[in-house]
């Protein structure tokens, strides 16, 4: 038995894998879900225990920022793993959770200069919709108690986050237990009519949102977003007006905005905060997976000065009652500041405008495919649509892209890469190789079905 062989049969047997129906794990039919051993990474690759190498063309689940095994990143842990791996940070605090505080409120040009932290995105949306819903109880408006999402949202998966994310596929079997939110039409820029721009279409969408928040607004604590592009839904990708509009309109109905930002944000649209490019501020802004380099999971909230003074009182009851056993953790923080070191060293930026543009060139060509619509781009987010009848179109596509050295998880349909900041102009046209090798071999069957979307 190979070393891959030995670690597979042993994950089979005591991991209970997420996102996963465990039976396609043993499956040898259509709707085999491979499951991979991996021993090592380095740069934008990942190994397994055979040898076999894998370009991580989705940044390992949208995390990795600057490459496996990062130099940089390594020797700031390494250095505070020798100082302070871990203490409560309830009546304690310590350097790297202080510096990170300081540098994140001055990305937002101190607007937002208060930090919250947790250990994952939904985390993170739970502490935003809770700081929301009990600022309005704070300030005597109890009645400002519900929350707004875009359809085709995702927002985490806990019960709390699940209440904004409006995908059925993670939503549905835990539906009783969930306080539902209420849905607005999303600025998807694939609606557009004819003759119709991306941001017709937004200010579109932003007229079903004036209308919805001035039957109701009265009664909405909050609405959350993930701006410009909405990550889970498919990868929908809406212009900057809709924000400007959603942000106006929120002041008018004082309604609070939150951005999620755990998977845009960190330049990944072209600029290191997506909301960035409409030129607004948010009333709270969340921030996960890149922002600890893809190395440990860190989630923060920020605040804005009037929501924090809200809690800041000398009853018990109105302070924010929220907490981790690993808030703040050390080691997370000094590599988020890492992370945040290496963006002011490298001009990354700049880079990834270079980058995003040779993504665009090496998968224009599929633009001209039969089967291929809506190829579309935000800074280092490229996806596209399938058009697909075969219910096991992304099992297909994700077992040929592996054997064609690359990880790219469709979504249903939609196919998309979000490669780590350093990949290379080769390792570009080895992933844009890659995924035109494997949708031509995922259609060469028959279809029958609807696709459902079954893989992040």
């Amino acid at each position: 038995m190979s070393k891959n062989e030995t670690w597979l049969s042993r994950s089979l047997a005591a991991v209970w894998h997420p996102c996963t129906q465990m039976q396609h794990h043993h499956s040898t039919g259509p709707m085999a879900l491979p499951l991979v051993p991996i021993a090592r990474g380095e740069g934008a690759w990942l190994y397994d225990f055979d040898g076999k190498r894998y370009l991580d063309g989705i940044s390992s689940w949208w995390t990795n920022l600057f490459g496996h095994a990062n130099p940089r990143i390594n020797a700031a842990l390494k250095a505070q793993l020798d100082r302070l791996e871990h203490v409560m940070l309830a009546g304690f605090t310590h350097q790297p959770v202080v510096e990170l505080s300081e540098r994140l409120a001055a990305l937002t040009g101190g607007h937002l200069g208060h930090a919250f932290y947790a250990s994952d995105g939904a985390s993170a949306t739970e502490i935003a919709l809770k700081m929301s819903f009990h600022f309005w109880q704070n300030r005597g408006r109890p009645e400002k108690n519900r929350f707004l999402c875009l359809t085709g949202s995702y927002h985490g998966e806990t019960v709390g986050a699940l209440a904004v994310t409006d995908v059925p596929l993670f939503k549905d079997a835990y539906a009783p237990l969930v306080r539902q939110a209420d849905t607005v039409m999303c600025p998807d820029s694939r609606q557009a009519r004819r003759g119709e721009t991306a941001a017709d279409v937004a200010r579109r969408a932003a007229a079903a949102l004036a209308a919805k928040l001035e039957a109701e607004g009265e009664q909405i604590a909050a609405f959350i977003l993930e701006p410009l592009v909405q990550g889970a839904a498919g990868m929908v990708m809406y212009d900057p007006e809709y924000l400007r509009l959603a942000r106006q309109l929120c002041d008018r109905y004082e309604v609070h905005l939150i951005c999620d930002e755990i998977a845009v944000g960190c330049g990944r649209t072209g600029s290191f905060f997506a909301h960035e490019q409409a030129d607004i501020k948010p009333d709270l802004l969340c921030l996960s997976k890149g922002i600890s380099g893809g190395y440990l999971p860190l989630s923060i909230v920020l605040s804005t000065d009037a929501i924090y003074a809200a809690f800041y009182d000398e009853a018990t009851t109105r302070g924010f009652l929220h907490s981790h056993s690993y808030t703040g953790n050390p080691l997370a923080c000094q590599a988020a500041l890492a992370t945040l070191d290496i963006f002011a060293a490298d001009d990354v930026h700049a880079a990834n405008r270079i980058k995003a543009a040779q993504l665009q060139a090496a998968f224009a060509p599929l633009a001209a495919h039969p089967r291929v619509r809506h190829l579309r781009q935000r800074g280092m987010i490229l996806a596209f649509d399938v058009d697909s009848q075969d219910p096991a179109f992304s099992r297909k596509f994700y077992r040929a892209v592996l054997s064609r050295e690359a990880l790219v998880r469709p979504m249903g349909n939609t196919v998309y890469v979000m490669p780590p900041y350093i990949v290379t102009p080769a390792e570009i046209a080895h992933l844009a190789q890659a995924v035109t090798g494997a949708l031509d071999a995922a259609l060469e069957n028959g279809e029958t079905a609807t696709p459902p979307s079954d893989l992040a």
